[in-house]
């Protein structure tokens, strides 16, 4: 069969390039942003890549054309699919009827921390000897790409609450059938397709809709607002994580990176690894509710996730020059934020300064939705730089006033590395958070301090 791709190099369609590569498929596609590492990783694997959205990429027409969530009406190729009344779905909806519907199928969704628990569930499986496939909005450390079709039957993927496709306005997850559902957390995002926490809440409902009876579902306790999804209906067992939870933590060190499991009271194990910040902590727990149930003993995956790497672009160091750390992060959202800040603070102790740089990237953040939390979710960083371009809608300087002398604006990346720069000093700790490239300001920062300290 061949399928040609539209928006081919984004994370999740590029995911669903290799998926349908390694089953055997012919497999092109078209995108206005072809480059590395995505371009590189797909031609790797056989896969021929066109760039721009032109009409002609769909001669000779293909078996099925597989429509990316950020494909529109006018796009050329999307015209022409429409005309000549091609074979064409989602690819979420190629992912379930190819693949997912032969699988036990885990999924892991939640407002934050899909990424990051997904990866960590995939390598808890891998590592029990479970070889599973999985599908991730990132790449994991320990498998070094962001999809594997792995053996039969299980597969982890990561559950975007995000809409599937232009003729398709549902949540890309209701099509994935998850046997075991994590549902992390909740709260209001994606302020560009949803109006409140409700229309979120009803697709997570529409998601627990499709878990079987047999299944299981996994869900932080008392928390309300996946409490009044929960209370809309639902039909399957479920177990609960937190303070509260059938699964509970005790911290042994402060940071998370060490704590002990208890399983309804009675101990479980303990979790020594290289992970830190309560959030992760929690997302841990998650996941050996979840690997139980896919059979995976308490003991076994405790003793996985303290060999679990973590995932790029999750508070990932990017380079250390006289003493000062860069970490990469994808943090978008006030309550990301904050935790990363919480994890790294817990991390270095009071003693050691954190200089944040962060770019209000995502749709939401530049519609200005969080706004009134911004501030308060950066005030465990010691100095905070925001870059604010000209675009950017909103003024930055002014939702930032509560955090004093302490944040700095600016419209270019440039200034921003002269000013973290010129202001650093050795023992510092300098976390970026963006969800794009921020214009390589991590490697430019690292340079600079290069010649700074003559590293």
């Amino acid at each position: 069969m061949h399928l040609h791709i539209l928006g081919i190099c984004g994370t999740f369609m590029g995911g669903i390039a290799l998926l349908a590569r390694a089953l055997g498929h012919r497999v092109t596609g078209s995108d206005a942003n072809v480059y590395p590492p995505m371009s590189t990783q797909l031609e790797a694997a056989g896969i021929e890549l066109m760039e721009g959205y032109d009409a002609a990429h769909l001669d000779p027409p293909p078996d099925v054309v597989v429509v990316g969530n950020a494909m529109k009406r006018g796009i050329p190729a999307v015209e022409a699919m429409l005309d000549r009344d091609l074979h064409y779905c989602s690819g979420p909806q190629w992912l379930r009827e190819n693949l997912l519907r032969e699988r036990w199928v885990l999924a892991v969704s939640g407002t934050h921390g899909k990424t990051t628990t997904a990866s960590m569930l995939a390598w808890v499986l891998e590592d029990a000897g479970l070889d599973p496939g999985f599908l991730i909005g990132g790449v994991p450390l320990d498998f070094g790409v962001s999809a594997r079709l792995g053996s039969v039957p299980f597969f982890v993927v990561e559950a975007d609450e995000y809409d599937t496709a232009f003729f398709d306005k549902r949540s890309k997850f209701v099509h994935y059938g998850p046997r075991t559902l994590i549902l992390n957390n909740l709260e209001f995002d994606h302020a560009d397709i949803f109006e409140d926490l409700g229309q979120i809440q009803r697709q997570f409902h529409h998601l627990i809709r499709t878990v079987p009876g047999s299944g299981l579902i996994v869900h932080p306790a008392s928390v309300p607002a996946v409490e009044t999804v929960i209370g809309l209906g639902c039909w399957t067992p479920r177990e609960t994580f937190g303070s509260a939870g059938d699964w509970r933590a005790e911290l042994i060190e402060p940071d998370g990176s060490r704590f002990r499991v208890r399983l309804h009271g009675v101990e479980a194990g303990v979790v020594d690894w290289g992970q830190s910040g309560l959030h992760n902590v929690e997302n841990a727990l998650a996941v050996l509710a979840a690997a139980r149930h896919a059979g995976v003993p308490v003991g076994v995956a405790v003793e996985a996730l303290g060999r679990f790497r973590g995932v790029k672009r999750r508070l990932e160091l990017r380079g250390e020059v006289a003493g000062i750390r860069v970490f990469d992060d994808f943090a978008h959202h006030p309550t990301a934020i904050a935790a990363t800040l919480d994890g790294l603070r817990r991390r270095v102790g009071a003693e050691q300064r954190i200089l944040a740089v962060l770019e209000p990237r995502s749709n939401t953040m530049r519609l200005g939705t969080h706004n009134a939390e911004l501030a308060g979710s950066l005030t465990a960083a010691d100095r905070v730089y925001v870059h604010a371009p000209s675009d950017l809608g909103w003024d930055a300087a002014a939702v930032l006033a509560g955090l004093g002398e302490r944040a700095a604006v600016h419209d270019a990346i440039g200034p921003i590395v002269t000013q973290v720069v010129a202001d650093s000093r050795p023992g510092d700790q300098i976390l970026v958070m963006s969800n794009g490239g921020f214009g390589g300001i991590h490697q430019r920062l690292l340079d600079a301090l290069r010649v700074k300290y003559g590293a």
